[in-house]
């Protein structure tokens, strides 16, 4: 029930008074609100009324506010401002959540690098990454966008090819001095393999470098592609390093790059959405703005051309 301060408060009489007070006329009020000169009259008088005190003197052509009126005209003035840089900020600039899913060297060597221009880019959005699993079916999507690594095949998925990467040996430079030079690829015998996931990319490089029988003194598998670059970059091993992502590292020093054959693996990060998910604005927009990145990426490094 409303109450009595509340009755005292007609709001609609409260917006024509503001713009009399303004404009000092309730023939100008009175075209600015789209009403007659009456109804803005009728409406002031009404206030008036009610609350027992004149507002306006009325001359002959002009209307002067009395000094209750200049009072209430400054604090009305100052409330419909206040109303309206609320409605500003909760409705005319509404926020959509997005959600995001990456790999975590994706995520840390590509995307963190650049999450300021796309919050810059895309100022009307809330972005949460997530961490990217693989994705075999719509089931999988741990978001509403994925980067995933693969050769292209998700059924009930659009997916479109993203950006290349390739592989090349990458040693720390102690680790390199304490166990002897990599003159040749028939020199890592002597070292550690760091294995992101599997076997498999290492022994597709020893193949492409001429030596597959080749081993290794010793084996680790890392699961996550990141950590085996961290382990790599702490001596722990020989890691195939993920090119352009640690290149900065190699110009840096803090690893060492012996040999300049690199392995141009089939897979390559693709752009994933659920069918008809673009067609949502803010889905669109994300979309969009990791196209153009990837597209201003490969012409920095030309190998990374999906």
């Amino acid at each position: 029930m409303p109450s009595k301060r509340a009755n005292r408060l007609p709001l609609t009489a409260l917006r024509t008074f503001e713009a009399a007070a303004r404009l000092a006329s309730f023939k100008d009020a009175a075209e600015e609100l789209g009403v007659s000169a009456t109804t803005v009259s009728n409406q002031i008088r009404a206030l008036e009324r009610q609350w027992g005190s004149v507002l306006f003197v009325r001359m002959t052509r002009q209307v002067v506010l009395t000094e209750f009126g200049q009072s209430l005209a400054r604090v009305v003035r100052q409330s419909f401002d206040a109303i309206a840089q609320e409605v500003e900020f909760h409705v005319t600039t509404r926020r959509v959540a997005v959600s995001v899913a990456v790999g975590s060297i994706f995520g840390a060597r590509w995307l963190m690098p650049r999450l300021a221009r796309l919050r810059r880019e895309l100022p009307h959005l809330d972005l949460t990454l997530k961490r990217g699993r693989r994705v075999t079916s719509p089931l999988d999507m741990p978001a509403a966008v994925v980067v995933d690594w693969g050769v292209g095949d998700w059924p009930g998925l659009e997916s479109e090819p993203l950006m290349r990467i390739d592989y090349a040996p990458v040693i720390a430079p102690a680790l390199l001095q304490s166990a002897g030079p990599l003159r040749t690829p028939r020199d890592l015998s002597r070292h550690t393999a760091l294995h992101q996931q599997d076997r498999s990319e290492w022994r597709a490089w020893l193949d492409l470098a001429g030596e597959p029988g080749l081993l290794f003194a010793e084996e680790m598998i890392i699961e996550d592609s990141n950590v085996a670059t961290e382990a790599a970059l702490l001596g722990q091993g020989v890691a195939l390093g993920i090119f352009p992502f640690v290149q900065e590292d190699v110009d840096a020093g803090r690893l060492v790059q012996p040999f300049d054959r690199h392995l141009e693996p089939v897979k390559l990060y693709h752009l994933l959405t659920r069918p008809g998910a673009r067609q949502r604005p803010e889905i669109a927009a994300v979309c969009d703005w990791l196209r153009r990145e990837a597209v201003a990426y490969a012409v920095e490094w030309p190998r990374t051309r999906p």
